[in-house]
């Protein structure tokens, strides 16, 4: 242990690196930097279908202004009565929906393929913040006061083909369901940070990654689902049996819709002054909301049930929900 701890002799065989990392309670990463094991990815790719949701709230009056610059249609296949229309984007295919209380979700997406989860997050990285300037030119075209301060992105990777054998799948997408875990926070993204966030990859699928704050909803041999606050990832491994696309989408457009909302009354509170909402959108329209965001509809899937509470969890908008309409039924009451 000296000779390999002062550096004259090299620790290359494997099961003398397994033993040291038993020694020293360690990762292989922590103590050699480089990992040998399972996980190659030469010549093999993943592909996913990235979805993000970019929400804004403009109010129930900034959604009249954006209807006269886009022609929008009525949409009658999400969970609430919205408004909706195709919009070009230069990166993939992207869809805006208005609800009339005042929220506006940009829903875009691309196909890709990685060949590391690295890769993938490096281009979230960078992506986020073009997709967060795009969103913003595109409201201010109709509503010039529009403050961008709270937009932000959600991103839901649908999976639709893995790179990762049986044993390593859980692991590789619950980074991907917060793959920030693999970047430093403020470096820049170039070919050092990206070969170093690889290196945490292989370390962390290694040794299996586990975070509390990751909520499983998929069903073993049918599919791989876990939520996040960062995102959402979901590998369907029987399509047949598993979740539909557009469930997971539809679910997502409704919790953004209303998260965006909560954060607007939020701010007013914190800012002083009470939120000026139209009376059909008051407490009552919210507790209607909460309604249907948390309780089983008959017909709903196990499955389904189980997406929808992971992803309710794991977003934090309940608790800014009831916040939202005893808020507002206080603002009533005075």
């Amino acid at each position: 242990m000296y000779r390999h701890e002062t550096g004259r002799v090299a620790v290359t065989d494997p099961i003398y690196r397994r033993l040291y990392c038993l020694a020293y309670g360690a990762t292989p990463h922590e103590l050699f930097g480089e990992i040998e094991s399972a996980y190659v990815t030469d010549g093999t790719h993943f592909t996913v279908r990235s979805h993000k949701f970019i929400p804004a709230y403009v109010t129930p009056g900034g959604i009249n202004l954006l209807s006269k610059t886009v022609e929008m249609r009525i949409c009658d296949d999400q969970w609430q009565h919205c408004l909706t229309a195709e919009v070009d984007h230069p990166e993939g295919e992207c869809t805006v929906y208005a609800w009339p209380h005042g929220s506006v979700v940009f829903h875009l997406v691309e196909e890709l393929k990685f060949s590391t989860i690295a890769s993938l997050a490096a281009w979230r990285k960078v992506s986020y913040d073009d997709n967060r300037k795009w969103a913003e030119d595109f409201i201010r075209v109709a509503i010039a006061s529009f403050d961008a301060s709270d937009l932000y992105i959600l991103g839901a990777h649908w999976v639709t083909e893995s790179a990762w054998p049986a044993e390593q799948l859980e692991a590789a997408l619950r980074i991907m369901a917060s793959p920030a875990v693999l970047l430093h926070r403020d470096r820049k993204i170039d070919n050092e940070h990206l070969a170093h966030a690889e290196l945490i990859e292989q370390s962390l699928i290694a040794d299996g990654y586990d975070n509390a704050d990751i909520e499983p909803f998929g069903v073993r041999g049918i599919s791989s689902g876990f939520a996040s606050w960062s995102g959402v990832v979901y590998h369907p491994i029987a399509p047949e049996r598993s979740l539909r696309e557009k469930e997971l989408v539809a679910c997502e457009l409704a919790v953004q819709s209303m998260w965006c909302m909560t954060r607007w009354v939020a701010r007013c509170i914190e800012q002083g002054f009470d939120p000026d909402l139209p009376p059909e959108f008051g407490w009552r329209y919210l507790r209607g909301v909460r309604s249907r965001l948390t309780l089983s509809l008959p017909r709903e899937t196990g499955q389904h049930q189980t997406m929808r509470r992971a992803i309710l969890r794991t977003s934090d908008l309940m608790p800014a929900l009831d916040q939202a309409i005893e808020t507002l039924r206080d603002a009533i009451r005075e």
